[in-house]
């Protein structure tokens, strides 16, 4: 799904949470080496399929306010004959209480090439949830076709933060000069999030399988995606105007026709 700078389609849910949420985040100009941007594609332009499937596993079910990480994957798997590059997956977190801040989760993914891993800056739709890019510098990730490429993720909640139960989505974008295509949705991750005893030690959070989809009533960020009938292209806004912003303009979606 290419996501140019300009509308070519009516918009059938509020683009204005997303961008909203993103506009803390666009300060920043693209890199000089983005204006003449030679990026593939990784997308068939006469596919609708995601060329990348997208899975979040292995993630805690249960994290405690003020205690150690817990740790999680994101899985990229390139389906197609065609090499991805520039691969920024976004993260978004809702709430169940719609009272999680942006400085309250702390996450962190690493790029496989070093031990020093790199923090994700949150910003906060009108709805009250948070939208985080994997993109501090950071040029992305390759796939190679038919490989998948495993993204180790950490998550903790800092102390303060009160009892919850929280859903994960990442939506994957791949990063052109002054757009970009929508390559993958992974599955909803669910956990909990306990308050953390003043006498206890901080300790990490532990292993379960991912969770399951959030219940239909809960009329979350996440939980539109699926009742617009639009699916994940709501929450690709907010992936793109964190990533894919050049001198502060804000971007605009359409559907790949």
């Amino acid at each position: 799904m290419r996501l140019p700078l300009r509308t070519r389609t009516p918009l059938r849910t509020p683009l204005s949470l997303c961008l909203a949420a993103a506009a803390p985040l666009l300060v920043t100009a693209a890199p000089p080496g983005h204006a003449a941007d030679t990026t593939p594609s990784c997308a068939a332009p006469d596919s609708r399929a995601f060329p990348l499937t997208t899975r979040i596993h292995d993630g805690p079910n249960t994290y405690e306010a003020g205690g150690g990480y817990g740790t999680w994957y994101l899985d990229l798997t390139n389906t197609t004959a065609r090499r991805c590059t520039a691969i920024h997956p976004v993260v978004v977190l809702v709430d169940q209480q719609r009272a999680l801040k942006p400085s309250q989760p702390r996450l962190d993914f690493y790029d496989g090439a070093g031990p020093r891993p790199h923090p994700v800056r949150f910003a906060t739709t009108e709805k009250a949830e948070l939208v985080g890019a994997f993109d501090d510098g950071f040029p992305g990730f390759t796939v190679d076709p038919g490989k998948t490429l495993t993204v180790k993720v950490r998550l903790a909640l800092a102390p303060g933060t009160g009892p919850n139960e929280i859903t994960a989505n990442a939506a994957v974008v791949q990063r052109h000069a002054d757009d970009g295509d929508w390559v993958g949705q992974s599955n909803d991750y669910r956990f909990d999030v306990e308050s953390s005893p003043e006498s206890s030690t901080p300790t990490p959070a532990t292993t379960a399988p991912s969770a399951t989809t959030p219940p239909a009533e809960d009329l979350s960020f996440a939980d539109e995606l699926a009742r617009t009938g639009i699916g994940p292209a709501y929450l690709v806004l907010a992936a793109t105007s964190v990533l894919l912003v050049t001198a502060g303009a804000l971007l605009l979606a359409r559907r790949r026709r």
